[in-house]
């Protein structure tokens, strides 16, 4: 059985895939979604992460499905101490904010939804640069001294606002970000690598990557124009698909074969192998989790991961393009 992993500065030991839960409620109906969460857990994972808009950009949504159903598998299941649940605020269309006001109504509607007295992560989803980051700060310290949360995490922040959170922390005695989510693959790799790899390791801070297989084409299965058609990410995906993402996977596609296992696994144990504490990979269908559940099994080469870096070298400078 893989072995867990410790999040720095708390007592959460997680299987080192996180599963996103972005599909609950939009490609994967309720049913569906507690097969996926169902198999998870048999397999050793036991970290979920999910936020109050998943998923909103769903015609008809509110943005609230995937908490709701998350919800209602852990009260017919009755399971919460197995699992460990990392929820976000702040990026939902009708409350693209980090005002604290708006982020103490937040938390208990979540954690409504979610049926549960509190998350074990609370992320600040997407800043809004507007905010006064020590009101921020102060807030999210708030949150966890009440214990609705037991820890708090930072996602698509800058370098420079994260400091600012830090420093106003420091100052205050506030609880500290203990993780940063940043958008991070073989084919996006410049932004983490750059400014906020350097800032995870001096705060020791665990690092879960979103879109880890960039929309699914790291998964292989979008080769060709026609393998776009119709497809529910197609239009994500679309950016990737030019001669420098294709080569990407090619690549991928290679070392998968030699090892006899999917491209996804290859992909995420990429990203095991570049300090990436537990990357987040989502599931429409227990068997396509079968292959994001193999990855902290695969142990890359040396000579592998090299040539990954090499195949993705142009995603890792200013302009892929």
């Amino acid at each position: 059985m893989t072995t867990r992993k410790q999040i720095p500065g708390t007592d959460l030991s997680i299987f080192p895939i996180n599963l996103g839960t972005n599909t609950f409620g939009w490609t994967a109906d309720e049913a569906q979604s507690h097969a996926v969460l169902d198999a998870f857990v048999a397999g050793g994972g036991n970290f979920l992460d999910t936020a109050e808009s998943y998923p909103a950009w769903v015609p008809g949504n509110t943005g609230r499905e995937s908490e709701t159903i998350i919800g209602t598998w852990l009260a017919s299941r009755g399971n919460r101490d197995e699992v460990v649940i990392a929820t976000k605020v702040g990026d939902h269309p009708e409350h693209k904010t980090q005002d604290p006001e708006y982020i103490r109504t937040a938390i208990d509607a979540s954690l409504e939804r979610l049926q549960t007295d509190h998350v074990d992560l609370y992320y600040a989803h997407r800043d809004d640069e507007v905010t006064p980051i020590a009101e921020v700060a102060r807030v999210f310290d708030e949150i966890v001294r009440s214990g609705k949360a037991k820890h708090i995490a930072v996602s698509n922040y800058s370098p420079a606002r994260l400091a600012g959170w830090f420093a106003a922390a420091e100052d205050e005695g506030l609880v500290k970000p203990v993780a940063i989510q940043p958008q991070y693959s073989l084919v996006y790799r410049r932004e983490f690598e750059t400014d906020l790899r350097p800032v995870a390791e001096r705060r020791d801070l665990a690092v879960f990557s979103y879109f880890s297989l960039a929309a699914g084409f790291l998964t292989g299965k979008y080769r060709t124009e026609a393998d776009l058609e119709g497809a529910d990410r197609g239009g994500m995906v679309q950016g990737y698909f030019n001669a420098e993402g294709l080569k990407v996977v090619d690549d991928l596609v290679a070392i998968a074969d030699s090892h006899n296992v999917a491209p996804t696994t290859v992909a995420l144990s990429w990203l095991l192998a570049k300090g990436v504490t537990a990357p987040i990979a989502s599931a429409r269908t227990p068997e396509q989790l079968e292959a994001v559940m193999a990855a902290p099994g695969l142990e890359l080469s040396a000579d592998e991961v090299d040539r990954l870096d090499r195949a993705s070298a142009p995603f890792a400078q200013e302009d892929p393009s």
